[in-house]
């Protein structure tokens, strides 16, 4: 099975979480507001001014020039946050800075640099059009306007947007949870003593990482030796505390592999498995009491290919957040890669500025550490040799 096939499977299996959360505006950025966020006041809430000059009535000076200046009396001075209110008088005017409060009567502000600076009278030496450099009550935002939408991302931009209506907490769909499992009696965890023939568990700490760094929630974590009775026990508890659960490990045909059988036992609804791909062949995704079981390969590299393919997918459609859907795009190759593949293969590689290169030689699934020189995978479809020149399919690696 091709796997996009296997990823349409598993999104018609998927449910948008629908439970929401109040947070506050500090906490917002990257969550997906539960409904739409009106300003319950207008933005500016008075009209202001958009410089440093001189509220006037634009009419008084329609005729000012150089050659000709028109004097107006100076009322008195509003800097920003001031709210003296100088009501208008004809031929009149009000110093104002900045965001100054503009009093009733005035309806434009002439540029300090077009006056002689007058304190208690100013000579004007322009003309300026009504509301010219004059911001309007709710010019930004009106009161009941939609500032931000229902199901949208909110960015660092809507965060200010939403604090400028002064907007303190906001309703969130609450955060995606994520269980994970890995499987193997040879897993140890990092700060105990390595003991002869094991490894240790670097595989959940990866998964791990990338899923909190998105905000998500790891509601279920643990290890589990290669034993069916604590591991059919464990795909329970994690399948009923979890949007997602994600295994690492046994998935083979192997005499320890034992999670394929497991999941037929605990009764889950197999999606697919041993797609169209290497690494990670093996990978099976399936359905346990209506919650998604991601089972990835125990090999390093092979796990990570197929959580960036399958996980980003899911969470995208979970937490109605476009932006973690996988970028695909293409690229030209800089190298040969004459090895022809029996199944279609993602390889580790470099792509900047359009082009793809290939800065590692080995490709083993066991080895993570070069994948630090990378930034994509490269994907590469069976039975085909590729030349430099080549365009070719790159996929971004959002663990790097």
């Amino acid at each position: 099975m091709e796997i996009e096939e296997c990823v349409r499977r598993l999104l018609e299996k998927v449910t948008p979480v629908s439970e929401t959360e109040r947070v506050h505006l500090t906490k917002a950025c990257g969550r997906v507001a539960a409904k739409d966020i009106c300003a319950a006041e207008p933005v500016p809430a008075f009209p202001k001014s958009a410089m440093d000059g001189y509220a006037v009535r634009a009419s008084d000076i329609a005729h000012a020039s150089k050659e000709n200046p028109i004097v107006l009396n100076v009322l008195g001075e509003n800097c920003a946050g001031d709210c003296n209110e100088l009501p208008y008088v004809p031929n009149s005017a009000v110093r104002v800075m900045t965001g100054a409060y503009i009093p009733e009567g005035f309806d434009a502000v002439i540029r300090q640099e077009d006056t002689d600076y007058g304190m208690e009278r100013v000579a004007v030496y322009a003309s300026v059009k009504s509301y010219a450099n004059y911001c309007k009550v709710g010019e930004d935002m009106k009161a009941g306007e939609i500032a931000v939408q229902k199901d949208s991302l909110i960015m660092p931009l809507q965060v200010g947007l939403l604090a400028s209506t002064g907007m303190e907490s906001v309703d969130v769909y609450r955060q995606l949870r994520v269980a994970l499992i890995s499987t193997g009696s040879e897993l140890m965890p990092i700060g105990t003593a390595l003991e002869k023939g094991k490894i240790y568990n670097s595989i959940l700490y990866i998964l791990k990482a990338a899923v909190e760094r998105e905000g998500f929630v790891v509601s279920y974590e643990r290890v589990c030796a290669d034993e069916e009775l604590s591991l059919e026990r464990m795909l329970a508890e994690a399948a009923d505390c979890a949007d997602i659960v994600i295994t690492t490990g046994g998935v083979s045909v192997g005499k320890k592999d034992l999670l394929p059988a497991v999941l037929e036992r605990a009764g889950a609804k197999r999606l697919f498995a041993r797609a169209n791909i290497q690494p990670g062949t093996p990978t099976i995704g399936s359905v346990l009491n209506g919650t998604p079981i991601l089972s990835l390969s125990g090999n390093p590299y092979a796990a990570v290919v197929n959580f960036e393919i399958y996980f980003w997918e899911i969470a995208a459609a979970m937490t109605r957040n476009d932006a973690l859907k996988p970028v695909i795009r293409t690229a030209v190759l800089k190298s040969d890669y004459p090895k022809i593949n029996q199944l279609r293969r993602f390889v580790r590689a470099y792509e900047e500025n359009g082009e793809v290169s290939l800065p590692v030689k080995t490709h083993a699934s066991s080895v993570i550490s070069n994948m630090t020189q990378c930034n994509c995978y490269l994907d590469i479809a069976e039975g085909t040799a590729l030349s430099a020149g080549d365009t070719v399919t790159v996929r971004k690696m959002r663990l790097c």
